[in-house]
């Protein structure tokens, strides 16, 4: 705004360009990393729903001692807490997942004679379910909105008063006040800023460093 002042360049040129080469894509990056918070929410519930149903079937097991009950019980909390505690760090290694989950097959072949084959099939396919959703929050957990598409936007919005203060000066007169102009481009990048740090929150919905962010403890299983 000051080298607007100092040097006198002002220019009118229609916004319309400019709104489609910023706004449009910020408004983008934003829906899709809600989208992609949206989708968290969906398979976090059918992970969590998926373990309570695999533990209803063992509780149901007239078989099991009320000690294996509990047994099966520490095993799918295990997996529970586990993965959850993963999505809210920077690992995206899945070794120690494959191996938590792992366990629930190594129990039932250890009590194999305690597991009749229509339980163990209604087991396997809701485990299937848990491994699905799974993979499906390590890939919302690894795979984010594209970085290219995000620099675009950051670099447009530090150039964005470059383009805004000429125009904002000659449409408001160089015989009206001067903080009139600072006051409309510097709330005007306010706007796109915030737009922007919301965007990066949702970035990762899952380290709790944002007001939107997921509370992964609504999806911890209990008795």
């Amino acid at each position: 705004m000051f080298i607007t002042y100092k040097t006198g360049i002002n220019f009118n040129v229609d916004l319309t360009l400019i709104s489609i080469a910023m706004i449009f894509p910020l408004v983008f990056t934003i829906r899709g990393s809600f989208r992609r918070r949206e989708k968290a929410l969906e398979h976090l519930s059918q992970f969590r729903s998926s373990l309570k149903t695999i533990h209803y079937y063992f509780l149901g097991n007239n078989n099991f001692s009320a000690t294996e009950k509990q047994e099966v019980f520490e095993i799918l909390e295990n997996i529970n807490n586990t993965f959850l505690t993963h999505l809210c760090k920077n690992d995206y290694d899945t070794k120690n997942l494959d191996e938590t989950v792992y366990q629930v097959y190594n129990y039932m072949d250890e009590k194999k004679d305690l597991i009749n084959d229509r339980l163990k099939s209604k087991v396997f396919r809701f485990l299937a379910d848990v491994h699905e959703s799974m993979e499906n929050l390590n890939a919302i957990h690894s795979h984010r909105t594209p970085i290219s598409l995000r620099a675009y936007c950051k670099v447009f919005i530090y150039l964005f008063p470059f383009f805004y203060a000429p125009i904002v000066v000659n449409n408001v007169g160089y015989e009206n006040s001067m903080l009139i102009p600072y006051f409309i481009v510097l709330i005007t990048e306010f706007i796109l800023i915030s737009l922007y740090n919301i965007q990066t929150k949702l970035e990762h919905p899952f380290d709790n460093d944002g007001l939107d962010d997921i509370n992964l403890d609504v999806f911890k299983i209990s008795k």
